[in-house]
């Protein structure tokens, strides 16, 4: 799985997701826009970044984009299916999204900006589109909390396969 930042603005929410695309085994991030990256354009560290990635963005390969158009448009014709997060009528709950490995291997996760999210030009030309369903007060969720929800589901179920075989293993 591959994942698309569109507009990020927070250096913290950048260091964040670094940092859980790590734990998560996420093999790219592609830093699109105005989405900054762990290293300024004197290839010297950005503390912030540094400071809540904790060596994760040494870690998770990145490429910076200059738009995420760009990045979709080559990563379709790479053979990926383009999933985005945000909320839309025509978003399905996450749970209901389950991968196969195979299916997860090529899959783009992409998140918006903070503020509006996704636009509705990058929105048509996803292939499928996930929300969490938010029940309190609040419409939405911090990008980077969002994104840890939705792609350990998105792992868990691509591989569960496996998990459930070192866990019979560990039984008997």
């Amino acid at each position: 799985m591959v994942v698309l930042l569109d507009n990020i603005r927070s250096l913290h929410n950048v260091g964040s997701i670094f940092r859980t695309a790590d734990g998560a085994g996420v093999s790219r991030l592609y830093l699109c826009g105005i989405t900054p990256s762990p290293l300024n354009r004197f290839k010297e560290v950005v503390p912030e970044i540094a400071k809540t990635a904790l060596g994760a963005e040494r870690a998770v390969a990145w490429e910076k984009c200059e738009t995420t158009l760009v990045a979709i448009k080559k990563l379709k014709k790479e053979g990926y299916r383009i999933i985005a997060l945000e909320q839309d009528v025509k978003a399905i709950p996450y749970t209901a999204l389950l991968l196969t490995s195979a299916e997860l291997a090529k899959t783009a996760l992409v998140l918006g900006e903070e503020v509006r999210g996704l636009s509705k030009a990058l929105l048509a030309k996803c292939d499928t589109m996930i929300e969490i369903p938010m029940r309190g007060t609040k419409e939405s969720l911090n990008v980077s909390v969002a994104f840890g929800i939705a792609v350990f589901h998105l792992i868990c179920h691509g591989t569960q396969g496996v998990i459930l075989s070192k866990t019979k293993n560990l039984k008997g």
